[in-house]
């Protein structure tokens, strides 16, 4: 069996040689011609799957290793008897734990005190909802919009969304939606940024088309400060280099890319393929990526934020994704969108907050109840 994937997902020649010939593609470049004899396809966000990319071929799976399908024709793959899986909530801890770092952060070089902030979270799934317990554990009051999943579940209380713009920090999670009551493309618009207050966070993680970039220059350019964190970008890897100059923390869409989320998405299609194909599966993430169990140097500094974020720095920079993506503004045109492209591709290994563990003593207990409600493995 032929099984075409996407080059930049870690390990997914090891994953799938056991069970046919795996041949490695660029995915943003990927042609109906490369899909010739193949039966499955492994992609990642960059890749359109559509009808012109697989009309005539053999694909009988498609797997997606990420927790997005706003790039794959649904229909068309239903009503052509192509399966399809992705890996929703693979990556949603470290997306969180990108939150929790970028806003201690601008807390830090703002002079901002994090406990009893109000925080708007947009999009209540699977990082939504990491993001809003791990800030309720570091005492801010947080308040979520998610009108879809409020009508769905009733399982909390819900704000409504001229809330949001009154939050001092306001932090997206949202699919990219088109369509339906609640579309979320630029819904963060010209309204939105207008209103929402002075000198508040913001931080889209999500999908670069959920804003409206023109009209949050235009919100710069009224000269009303706001503190922007962007993950996410439109017209990815051509992104708007007059908005990243405006950023406090620009990264090149990677706050999902731990090492555990990309092995994650990855173990997740590569199941649904063993289930579809009736494959014995032989790979399995655990076997290649165990706890790092490093221990954290929890040294005397002023206050619980303070030393949280210092713990938060030794387990993951964000000033390094920062400063790779800022090298961008120098070079020449013709370069940027291969250089953007390749910090993704050649992402250094990040692990997640549960490989890092400190000890309690007696005088830092409220120190560990923040660190372990964001994550961190304390010790006795």
């Amino acid at each position: 069996m032929k099984i075409v994937a996407d080059q930049n997902i870690p390990e997914v020649k090891h994953a799938f040689a056991s069970h046919g010939d795996v041949e490695l593609v660029n995915g943003r470049e990927l042609s109906a011609e490369q899909l010739v004899n193949a039966e499955a396809l492994v992609v990642r966000s960059v890749t359109r799957v559509n009808a012109d990319l697989l009309q005539g071929s053999k694909i009988k799976f498609i797997g997606s290793a990420t927790i997005g399908t706003d790039h794959v024709d649904l229909d068309y793959l239903q009503k052509n008897n192509i399966a399809f899986a992705n890996a929703p909530g693979c990556n949603a801890t470290s997306a969180a734990e990108y939150v929790i770092a970028a806003a201690l952060h601008v807390a830090e070089i703002k002079q901002l005190v994090l406990p009893g902030m109000k925080v708007g979270v947009v999009g209540y799934g699977n990082v939504g909802s990491r993001v809003t317990k791990k800030l309720a554990a570091f005492g801010c009051e947080v308040a979520v919009y998610d009108p879809p999943r409020q009508q769905q579940y009733h399982d909390r209380e819900y704000c409504s969304w001229n809330e949001i713009a009154d939050c001092d920090i306001v932090t997206a999670h949202v699919p990219l939606t088109k369509s339906g009551d609640y579309p979320t493309y630029r819904m963060f618009d010209n309204a939105f940024f207008s209103t929402l207050k002075d000198q508040a966070i913001f931080i889209n993680t999500s999908r670069g088309g959920a804003v409206d970039e023109l009209a949050l220059k235009q919100r710069i350019k009224s000269g009303r400060p706001i503190n922007l964190v962007l993950d996410v970008w439109q017209n990815e890897p051509n992104i708007d280099l007059e908005l990243l100059q405006e950023t406090v923390i620009a990264t090149p869409h990677i706050a999902g890319y731990s090492r555990e989320g990309k092995f994650r998405g990855l173990q997740m299609v590569y199941q649904a393929a063993c289930n579809f194909f009736d494959w014995r599966p032989v790979w399995a993430m655990e076997k290649i990526l165990p706890v790092l169990d490093k221990e954290l140097e929890l040294a005397a500094v002023t206050g619980v934020q303070q030393t949280v974020h210092m713990l938060v720095q030794q387990a993951y920079s964000i000033l390094d994704d920062d400063t790779a993506l800022r090298k961008i503004l120098s070079m020449p045109a013709a370069e940027r969108s291969e250089y953007f492209d390749g910090l993704r591709k050649n992402y250094p290994v990040r692990r997640e907050f549960f490989n890092y563990q400190f000890r309690q003593t007696n005088d830092n207990k409220t120190i560990c109840d923040v660190a372990e409600g964001l994550g961190f493995t304390v010790l006795p």
